[in-house]
């Protein structure tokens, strides 16, 4: 019997969720660790050469430990930052969560395209350089968010903030000027954990564009084929400050017998 592929997961905290959701629906088959750094959540506040030492380090060990097949940096704040140094250091496949800049200017139907992140995201010359690259006769407008991340972790915790909360932070995406933003990127994983609310308060109807299925897709090709017996895969997580939220990690298929509190050297 051919052994099961192993696939790492990482994040700062639980938005990365959103991504394993959909590599688990693509390839059940596999082995799967959830890597949270939340010790350190959220990256955006971190000086970027911290940033990408702590994140090379944390990889570096559990390559060492579990010998992942691929892994994904299911970040966009580390993606932008960390993964060139990843892919230099380490030989095995790497797939990173980048703002899907590209599809969201080539389907936008008024040209106008707006772009939420987090600060550290819509601030890196990363992201202006896609914009550069890919956004044709669209206008993009960057919008930093300082504190949805955050309320996407409350949102899964039980403790949801207020409507005008979330609101304020996506406000600035709908622009009006004589034509409407139709497409807006979720240019950081955390935020489709809020996107039934984000529908719900959205001043007019536009397409949240969420990365998350392209890089199921992504993995799918890189990994093997999937094996013609029917198996499911373990499913484990990491969470580096030790306190794994054993519910909310249940709402993914993660057990919370299947949880793992050992905490990465750092």
């Amino acid at each position: 019997m051919e052994p099961r592929k192993t696939v790492l997961v990482f994040d700062s905290g639980l938005g990365g969720l959103t991504v394993y959701r959909e590599i688990v629906a693509a390839r059940p088959d596999a082995d799967f660790l959830y890597v949270a750094d939340d010790a350190a959540f959220p990256y955006g506040a971190m000086a970027e050469r911290a940033l990408v030492a702590r994140v090379v380090e944390l990889i570096g060990g559990l390559i060492d430990a579990r010998r992942p097949d691929l892994v994904v940096i299911a970040c966009n704040t580390a993606s932008t930052i960390a993964l060139p140094e990843l892919r230099r250091r380490f030989s095995l496949p790497f797939v990173g969560t980048v703002p899907a800049i590209k599809p969201a200017c080539a389907s936008s139907l008024t040209r106008r395209v707006s772009v939420l992140g987090t600060e550290a995201t819509i601030a890196r010359e990363y992201t202006r350089a896609l914009i550069r690259d890919f956004a044709q006769s669209c206008r993009v407008t960057l919008v930093g968010s300082k504190r949805l991340a955050a309320f996407a972790e409350a949102e899964l915790a039980g403790t949801p903030v207020a409507d005008a909360a979330i609101l304020g932070e996506i406000a600035p995406c709908f622009c009006d000027d004589g034509e409407r933003t139709d497409t807006v990127v979720l240019a950081c994983t955390h935020y489709p954990l809020l996107i039934e609310r984000l529908r719900r308060l959205e001043p007019w109807p536009v397409n949240f564009l969420d990365p998350a299925p392209a890089i199921a897709r992504r993995v799918v090709d890189l990994l093997a084929p999937a094996p013609l017996i029917d198996r499911t895969g373990s499913r484990r997580a990491i969470f580096t400050s030790g306190r794994p939220p054993a519910a909310v990690l249940a709402q993914f298929g993660i057990s919370a017998e299947a949880v793992a509190t050992e905490t990465p050297a750092v």
